[in-house]
């Protein structure tokens, strides 16, 4: 077995390792400027004496909120060092109460934040009276009370090495594996969200993993375009990165998150990355781009890229199927003459890039292969620490999610958590150093979680039996939601809130399965529908009834958006854009809830698979579609 070691001894490692090599890269002013790992492993120091001498006790808790950039590196590292335990809190949380309730439920201490993000912590700040300070990463004119700049923990970290950095080694040394890292929360409901506790052990072990399925060269950069309060940007980023004495570069931050998307093809070209980790949706919009250039040029142009793209595709297939040798001379012809320029956009060294979050589309995953920049995808969850398995160089089946890391135990399991033959569709169920320690708070959810040490990911995959060291993943074993940019999302909480608080709606559930928006199937309470009608005077059977009727629906589920009775209860983001009213319930007899009434899910989306895709097109999302009327008949 590895040696079981913490992040602080990572670091003090690699960033020894690799002292002169440059470790990050950040845009400031203009100019990209380079920090070394020597240098990152000193202002690490030097922020973890100054929150030491600032009063952090081992195990207090640290909300962290910032877009990427160095200091969210080093501000983590020092609040490691510290014996502190990081909370990382998504820039995409907009509701004050969503950001309260994390902040108040990890019972953090203090805050850490960028300037763009201090508006939010002051906003909340009077409902979160055990934080004692607010250390802003910008040097602002003026401060609020309990606000200093991290200028002042430099300092303060200065003087403490100075008279007590026997102390501050103790500190550091002191920290154990199973010793929390971090708090990471769950996108869940706005009331409900479960905190992922990840020990130092879980995120070196997962980086040890990674090793048996992931590779870079040292001296590569990485751009890493996803957000850095993800433990997938931690492990596949800035960890797996200084274990090879590569680099990591962030996007700067622009005004608007508009600006900061506009600064990505920048960026690129600017760093000219090796690899980048990225999401399904970003990759969709570079292809969209790419393609809109090669039409810009003309027809014949467009024509020659086309018929290169498509011989390119017939030749690579599914990466590790490749086949038609004598097609190759002419592939390399057009690589040099057309792919070479599109390359150059993306800085011209780029070996690879990861789509992390959402799954890949296999035909977006050949086409960047066939463009000599393949797209890998991979698997995991936060509860994983993330990474279960990756393609990487070399390794890779278009459509599959990849090697299984090693060491990890893994198997696929019914509704019962049986283990089910190769082949066979189940949920995946894992066990290794990497799951997580629990849910902050929450003995029942982590009961129902991990179960004998196994880690219950409710994502359904299977195993082939002639690709045993691989896995495909295909969609969600439980009722987990999953949107086009691969963000999660718990439906149970608004579902019965919706059917218990309104009459007019018996059964419903939310489907979102990487799609465009969220719709719902719903079973109506006829009766009392009916009965609404009759009071507004129509008749239940006309075409004005069946529409009054389909309202009131309406009007039931936008009690929960903004202005509404219920605004605040439920991310707006995640409710329903489309309804489908259905014709018939959910019943034992059609075998869609089980012997306890509950709902099954699975069985619900499959039966009424073709009103889902209908609620996908511009007739089905209009609430008045012939289906709709047609069910309240």
């Amino acid at each position: 077995m590895a040696q079981r070691i913490t992040i602080i001894d990572f670091v003090e490692k690699y960033t020894r390792q690799f002292a002169k090599n440059t470790f990050l890269r950040e845009k400031v002013n203009g100019k990209w400027e380079e920090t070394s790992f020597e240098q990152t492993r000193l202002l690490a120091h030097r922020v973890g004496a100054g929150l030491m001498a600032l009063g952090l006790q081992k195990g207090d808790k640290v909300a962290f909120l910032s877009e990427g950039r160095n200091m969210w590196v080093i501000g983590e590292l020092g609040i490691l060092y510290a014996g502190g335990v990081n909370v990382p809190l998504s820039i995409k949380l907009e509701e004050s109460n969503d950001l309260v309730f994390r902040v108040k439920h990890s019972d953090a201490k203090y805050v850490m934040c960028s300037e763009g993000q201090l508006k939010k912590i002051r906003t909340i700040l009077p409902n979160c009276p055990l934080v004692e300070k607010v250390i802003v990463f910008d040097d602002l004119a003026e401060y609020q009370e309990k606000e200093m700049p991290m200028s002042e923990i430099f300092r303060m970290g200065d003087e403490f090495l100075a008279s007590k950095a026997e102390e501050f080694e103790q500190r550091y040394k002191s920290i154990l594996p199973d010793d929390y890292a971090n708090i990471s929360y769950t996108s869940g409901t706005t009331a409900d969200p479960k905190g992922i506790l990840l020990t130092h052990r879980n995120y070196t072990a997962n980086v040890e993993q990674a090793h048996s399925v992931i590779g870079v060269d040292e001296g590569d950069v990485m751009l890493i375009i996803l957000p850095l309060d993800h433990c997938f940007a931690h492990v596949a980023g800035f960890y797996t990165m200084m274990s090879y004495g590569g680099s990591i570069a962030t996007v700067p931050t622009g005004k608007t998150a508009m600006a900061t998307l506009k600064n990505i093809p920048i960026a690129i070209k600017e760093v000219r990355p090796h690899v980048m980790l990225s999401v399904p949706a970003l990759a969709r919009n570079f292809r969209k781009n790419i393609e809109t250039g090669v039409k810009a040029k003309g027809p014949k142009v467009e024509k020659l890229y086309n018929y290169a793209l498509n011989l390119a595709i017939s030749y690579y297939k599914e990466y590790y199927n490749r086949s038609g040798w004598w097609k190759l001379p002419l592939i390399k012809l057009f690589d040099k003459i057309i792919f070479k320029s599109v390359r150059d956009n993306f800085g011209g060294r780029m070996k690879f890039f990861v789509g992390g979050g959402a799954l890949l589309d296999i035909e977006l995953q050949r086409y960047f292969n066939a463009i000599g920049i393949p797209m890998f995808q991979g698997y995991g969850l936060s509860e994983a620490t993330p990474i279960i398995c990756a393609n990487s160089e070399g390794h890779a089946i278009f459509g599959s999610s990849g090697r299984i890391v090693k060491p990890l135990d893994i198997k696929i399991c019914d509704e019962d958590g049986k283990e089910v033959p190769a082949g066979t569709r189940g949920e995946i169920v894992i066990r290794g150093e990497n799951v997580m320690a629990g849910y902050w708070k929450n003995p029942k959810s982590t009961e129902e979680t991990i179960i004998d040490n196994w880690l219950h990911t409710g994502d359904m995959g299977y195993i082939p039996a002639d690709h045993k060291d691989y896995l495909w993943v295909v969609g969600r074993f439980k009722s987990l939601l999953i949107s086009a940019d691969g963000e999660k999302y718990s439906p149970e909480g608004f579902e019965d809130s919706l059917t218990d608080g309104s009459k007019y709606i018996d059964q419903v559930v939310l489907h979102n399965n990487q799609d465009p928006y969220t719709m719902i199937l719903l079973v109506p309470n006829k009766d009392a529908l009916r009965e609404f009608a009759k009071s507004q005077k129509l008749d239940p059977k006309s075409d004005e009834g069946k529409k009054a009727m389909l309202q009131k629906i309406q009007d039931e589920i936008d009690a929960y958006r903004k202005g509404g009775k219920h605004q605040g209860m439920f991310p707006e983001n995640w409710l329903p854009k489309a309804v489908a009213v259905l014709p018939e319930a959910f019943t034992e007899q059609n075998h869609l809830v089980n012997s306890t009434m509950k709902i099954v899910r699975g069985k619900v989306e499959k039966y009424f698979a073709d009103r889902i895709e209908y609620a996908y097109t511009a007739e089905g999302k209009n609430l008045f579609n012939e289906k709709n009327m047609a069910a309240l008949d």
